[in-house]
């Protein structure tokens, strides 16, 4: 039985709450993530990912300014807070990789934050789960390439 503290990235990228969302996809770009657990003093309080970012652009009070104000600009102003998921479906070091892949597929997730009395300590990805289940020795030793595209 194979639990997500065995598989897991342990010490992710976060960003603060009140970081810009131009910060957070600095971060997602220069880290090649697409997942940000997003901390307020040093709790996890909420999830960005690059489809969150992507919907911001297409707000109606956005979108009608692209192409008239760079995007750089239009994401500092913005705060993460502003377009984070919250309340965070998270998992505990301890939950079985089974369980968490149940709740991944049920709720369309492609990660789950992983905390330990509200600290993050690592976060499970789609990518982490695929690796589990092509093994080392599979025919495909690139488990990025098969599912992963980067903001």
């Amino acid at each position: 039985m194979t639990h997500v503290n065995e598989i897991m990235s342990g010490s992710p990228i976060t960003i603060e709450a009140d970081a810009s969302c131009h910060d957070a996809v600095s971060q997602m770009v220069r880290h090649k993530i697409r997942h940000l657990p997003v901390v307020q003093s040093g709790l996890l309080c909420g999830i960005l990912t690059d489809r969150d970012v992507r919907h911001l652009l297409f707000r109606p009070d956005l979108f009608e300014k692209v192409g008239r104000v760079a995007v750089e600009q239009m994401l500092s102003a913005c705060r993460v807070r502003e377009v984070m998921s919250s309340p965070v479906i998270s998992v505990e070091p301890g939950t079985e990789l089974s369980e968490a892949a149940r709740i991944m597929a049920d709720d369309k997730l492609g990660s789950l934050p992983v905390v330990e009395r509200g600290r993050i300590v690592g976060i499970v990805t789609e990518t982490d789960v695929l690796r589990r289940i092509v093994g080392r020795d599979a025919c495909c030793a690139d488990v990025e390439t098969i599912v992963v595209s980067y903001p």
